[in-house]
């Protein structure tokens, strides 16, 4: 017999504001104890030191979790020259210290170009990336240093919005990315090029897919609610799960239509898309999943919610 899980069958996205200090697996639990739901599951960790968009999925919507953690990710960070650590961030140990006094605004600003576009990347020993089934980061904690392949990214937009100089200067940065960039390692290969080290002093994501900060909710909020027993409203600040899916075409489907797509056939839309992922609905506006459009035209169901 399965086993029955404990909690609210909930569905919906939330738009969290991690704060800092609070791994996203710590932030996702106490935002499933508040809901008391049933299933929840986070869309890609954003380090501890890191605060901003943090969407978690609630029920249904977990199936769809994956088009979040494929999302580019916007990023307001800060820099620090002329120091590096151990993690690339603020929370490491520092490793080594330099004056870099003379550095100037027009050469990190020179520097963050080389950095536009479509870059290698190598990873951090700090980051979630597994090996062998142990994240890196366990790894590096147990002073243990393995190899990682570099990897391309795409930085497409970064800018310097503000510089502080002094011994150890401040560049305020915001980059657009696709998924898998690491700002961390962007700030350590920045402080290589100037010749000075750097590492991430603070930093924070502004958007994930389709979610920015107006979107988001603190747990301070969430806890507030809670405290009044005021579920309704909490519960009224779930998104639906098919706003993960914006950038997929909208296939709409006639009652008879969606009801052999929920049995696992096929069906012909009249004016699909010639291929690819689509997300499904009824005309009624009902959201059914996920479908891929077949050689011969029609919709097949690839992921589906399940209706409560």
């Amino acid at each position: 017999m399965a086993r029955r899980r404990k909690g609210r069958p909930i569905d919906g996205i939330l738009v969290l504001d991690k704060p800092s200090g609070m791994s996203s697996n710590q932030a996702l639990q106490i935002a499933k104890r508040l809901f008391f739901a049933a299933k929840a599951g986070h869309t890609g960790s954003l380090d501890p030191l890191a605060t901003g968009v943090l969407p978690l999925c609630f029920g249904e919507a977990t199936k769809f979790s994956q088009y979040l953690l494929d999302a580019d990710k916007a990023y307001a960070s800060t820099v620090i020259m002329g120091a590096t650590t151990a993690t690339g961030d603020a929370d490491g140990e520092l490793l080594e210290e330099r004056d870099a006094s003379d550095l100037t605004e027009s050469d990190v600003a020179t520097a963050l170009r080389g950095f536009e576009g479509e870059i290698e990347q190598v990873p951090s020993m700090y980051s979630a990336i597994k090996r062998d089934g142990q994240p890196l980061y366990k790894l590096a904690r147990q002073g243990i240093e393995v190899e990682r392949e570099a990897r391309r990214v795409e930085i497409k937009r970064l800018e310097l919005r503000a510089f502080r100089a002094g011994p150890k200067p401040e560049a305020d940065i915001y980059l657009e990315c696709s998924k898998g960039t690491y700002v961390r390692s962007l700030a350590e290969d920045l402080g290589k090029v100037l010749g000075c080290g750097a590492h991430v002093g603070a930093l924070r994501r502004t958007q994930a897919g389709p979610f920015g900060l107006q979107d988001a909710v603190t747990l301070q909020t969430l806890e507030s609610l809670k405290q009044n027993d005021e579920l309704a409203r909490m519960d009224g600040l779930l998104l639906p799960a098919d706003t993960a899916l914006d950038a997929l075409p909208l296939v709409r489907l006639t009652e008879s239509g969606g009801f052999y797509l929920r049995q696992g056939q096929p069906v012909l839309v009249p004016n699909a898309p010639c291929n690819g992922i689509v997300r499904v609905a009824l005309e009624s506006g009902e959201f059914l999943g996920v479908g891929e459009i077949l050689d011969d035209g029609r919709v097949a169901p690839r992921r589906l919610v399940v209706s409560r």
